[in-house]
């Protein structure tokens, strides 16, 4: 048995999850969500009944995580802290984590559902100004930097990174040479490798 459950759909965000998982080198065990009827474990743990949840059996107490965003910064802190941003990467690793987990996932699903302002003041409401202005943000970013931190490879890659995966593959964000080569660079990983195909090739969250 494994120190962690993990509720899982191959077409979820859940697979973020199980990228982290891999990342840091532990294997958790795997409750499978079915749409239509989802485990009485799944709600006793996250009312809300979404996934990815993860629950970290520690010490004869279970902490619950969900949002894909703190899940894996949860496990980086648990697990495999050399994946966990230096004192000099600390600011570049926050700001873009809660950066995709904020502005930018709410800029492409407001825009995926056919929202986007009016204007100035509900720009300056919905906290993320524009799709187009949060894809230029983060592209400026990835032009000047191999990953999130720099050079390195962090937790936060995972994150972000499944986000720009995921945006190329269903066409929510738009096309930038930057994503691309980002892309690339996450796809040689072999936590990668062996736990974001379905990402790759499409999901919902739940």
């Amino acid at each position: 048995m494994s120190d962690y459950t993990l509720f899982f759909n191959p077409m979820s965000r859940a697979v973020i999850a199980q990228w982290a998982f891999a990342e840091v080198g532990v294997e958790p065990d795997l409750v499978q969500v079915d749409w239509e009827t989802r485990p009485a474990s799944l709600t006793d743990a996250n009312t809300m009944g979404k996934i990815p949840t993860i629950i970290h059996h520690h010490k004869g107490h279970d902490h619950v995580v969900t949002e894909a965003a703190a899940i894996c910064h949860y496990l980086a802190e648990c697990e495999a802290p050399d994946l966990l941003p230096s004192p000099e990467e600390r600011a570049n690793y926050f700001r873009w984590l809660f950066f995709a987990a904020g502005p930018l996932e709410a800029a492409i699903t407001s825009t995926s559902m056919g929202w986007t302002p009016k204007d100035a003041r509900q720009e300056m409401t919905v906290g993320f100004g524009t799709l187009e202005r949060a894809v230029e943000a983060l592209d400026s970013h990835l032009l000047r930097h191999a990953f999130v931190c720099g050079d390195r490879f962090t937790m936060a890659d995972v994150y972000i990174g499944s986000q720009v995966v995921w945006g190329i593959g269903f066409g929510t964000l738009p096309k930038r040479e930057s994503f691309g080569a980002y892309a690339a660079r996450l796809a040689q990983r072999e936590g990668y490798r062996r736990s974001m195909g379905a990402l790759s090739g499409g999901g919902e969250d739940t």
